[in-house]
């Protein structure tokens, strides 16, 4: 078993200890909407330093179209693997 020659002094401790503390999250204020939120990240509704980079889609009748497809596919498959 490993044991340390010497006693650990309390500045030594200390400054082993002094990277261990938590950081504060970068939380920036958005220009378009003023809600909280991380640096260098897109916020919920697709802007990115104040401009829409993304947008979502919101077509939820073609969602439920689309899961009806796919039953129907399931059923022309072979079962036979």
């Amino acid at each position: 078993m490993a044991v340390p020659k010497r006693k650990t002094s309390p500045s030594v401790r200390g400054m082993r200890r002094s990277h261990d503390a938590i950081a504060i999250a970068g939380v920036v204020e958005n220009q378009t909407t003023g809600e909280l939120q991380y640096q260098h990240h897109m916020t919920k509704d697709g802007y990115y330093k104040g401009r829409q980079v993304f947008i979502k889609n919101t077509k939820k009748q073609d969602d439920s179209n689309d899961q009806n497809d796919s039953n129907n596919h399931n059923d022309h498959e072979d079962h036979n693997h």
